[in-house]
């Protein structure tokens, strides 16, 4: 899969823009500031309807502007897809495929593969168990749609039954009837998510191990497990186990939204033992195995965005990353840097067309 076009309005700090791609390797060079970063966001936009680096989605809409558009027109199965995602303020956001608008963003999420690597994820490693839920949600859902639904209708009776609780509380009530029917729903949505994810971790781990070993000069023992409460009970069991912590609390203590991932080195939390560089080949080869795993699924090369790609990497490293593009079957890359020199230097080493854009 290729993306042929991009166009950008009122986007971040683009007032309007083109690019037009080589169907290998495009780097974004410039100092700090000028918007590379906001290019590799725009097409991931286009991927998953969102912005990897912020959540507010009016903030994506350039300053004193009421509305943005980013549009994109991809070659998939040699056939042209474009897509379109806009927002006004004051409305919602709109995703169109081919000018016809999805009912459900849901629906396009998967359409578009597309894996980042930032230094923004860095934040799986210091950050809450909610990222690193976040991360394995979105690399299962890019190619399980009945996942996605289950994690959807989950955290949808998950939000009833805590605004149950907080009814409760307000007015010194209590029906387990009708609370027996949300935990009768979540037993069954949640068995259903833990056992995928469990799934997942049995094939994604060992390719991540494996991509670790290639890009890590050291031979550390890295290891992910998975920190679950549905590994030693059904959610069933637990919630009713917990009934009077959840009414004292007011929401549900207990389930698949509470799930994490240990990241260790050595045995340890790679939090705390693991060197800078440790901690950036790790991420590095959880995206790569991201890549594997998405293409061995959707029998669709993914886009890979390479973020500020020499943040804590030697040139030495990232050659060898780059250096994967050329003697495996990797598709389009995308390369944001501040020099631009460097970075031609690197990709010359490789055997690839590439274009340099300079903003």
């Amino acid at each position: 899969m290729i993306l042929e076009s991009l166009s950008l309005v009122n986007y971040k700090n683009f007032e309007s823009q083109d690019f037009e791609f080589d169907h290998k390797i495009n780097c974004f060079v410039g100092f700090n500031g000028v918007g590379k970063t906001n290019v590799l966001d725009a097409i991931y936009h286009l991927s998953f309807g969102k912005s990897y680096f912020n959540p507010v989605a009016t903030q994506n809409i350039k300053h004193d502007e009421d509305f943005f558009v980013v549009d994109g027109v991809f070659n998939k199965h040699e056939r042209p897809e474009k897509i379109i995602v806009s927002l006004k303020r004051g409305q919602k956001k709109v995703i169109k495929r081919n000018g016809k608008a999805y009912d459900k963003f849901s629906d396009h999420i998967g359409f578009i593969p597309l894996v980042i690597i930032s230094p923004a994820d860095r934040d799986l490693i210091i950050e809450g168990s909610d990222t690193r839920r976040k991360f394995i949600d979105s690399v299962i859902s890019q190619s399980n749609k009945t996942y996605l639904n289950h994690l959807i209708n989950y955290n949808k009776v998950l939000s009833q039954r805590n605004a149950l609780l907080k009814y409760f509380a307000l007015n010194n009530t209590f029906n387990a009837q009708t609370l027996e029917v949300y935990n009768a729903q979540l037993e069954d949505l949640g068995s259903e998510i833990f056992k995928t994810r469990r799934e997942f971790l049995e094939t994604f781990i060992p390719i991540f191990k494996s991509r670790y070993e290639a890009i890590s000069n050291n031979n550390e023992a890295i290891n992910i497990t998975y920190k679950s409460d549905l590994h030693h009970s059904s959610l069933q069991a637990l919630l009713e186990e917990r009934i009077n912590k959840d009414k004292a609390l007011q929401y549900t203590s207990v389930g698949i939204h509470k799930d994490d991932l240990n990241f260790e080195i050595d045995s340890h939390p790679i939090k705390k033992f693991g060197s800078q560089g440790q901690q950036k080949s790790f991420l590095i080869a959880l995206k790569l195995a991201q890549f594997d795993f998405i293409k061995t699924q959707s029998g669709v090369t993914p886009l890979l965005l390479l973020d500020d790609i020499f943040d804590k990497l030697d040139e030495n490293r990232v050659a060898q990353i780059i250096g994967l593009v050329d003697n495996e079957n990797f598709g389009q890359l995308f390369i944001s840097d501040t020099h631009a020199e460097r970075t031609e230097n690197v990709i010359k080493q490789i055997h690839q067309s590439y274009k340099i854009f300079k903003l």
